[in-house]
């Protein structure tokens, strides 16, 4: 583990946090720059920087992990639900791999995402990025089978 990782240091105890989720591979813990009260963040004990470096082995503990605590929060902060997102080095404040999990409730203020978004310029446009997505998808998975 990184010592200069902050999310390594809680794990290591020598960072005070708040958890409140445990379990074999993660941790979670309140963010302490919340958007909202009882915002937390998971993350896997063993430091990965991405979702692409987790092993594939951890991906579901690490997503059952993300449901229940989403589960949780929501019931918790008597929300009416949850925003659910993850970051991949853009906008990553802290390299080390985390899923936000966020109380919300209508007219919380947050729209959607935090971006404007835009539409495709054209159906030809869509279709090319649809076989480019699809394609690193075919090859990323012939390179993971065993």
């Amino acid at each position: 583990m990184p010592t200069s990782c902050a999310f390594c240091e809680i794990l290591l105890e020598t960072r005070e946090a708040y958890p409140v989720l445990e379990d074999a591979t993660s941790l979670a813990f309140l963010d302490h720059r919340p958007l909202f009260p009882g915002h937390c963040l998971l993350v896997p004990r063993e430091h990965y920087a991405t979702l692409g470096d987790l092993p594939p082995d951890l991906v579901p503990p690490l997503f059952l992990s993300a449901r229940l605590l989403a589960r949780a929060v929501e019931d918790a902060m008597n929300a009416e639900g949850t925003f659910v997102a993850l970051n991949n080095r853009v906008s990553q404040s802290v390299a080390h791999l985390h899923v936000h999990v966020v109380p919300r409730r209508k007219g919380d203020g947050l729209r959607g995402f935090f971006w404007p978004r835009q539409p495709y310029v054209s159906l030809e446009a869509m279709r090319e990025v649809q076989a480019n997505i699809q394609t690193a998808v075919s090859r990323l998975r012939s390179e993971e089978a065993p």
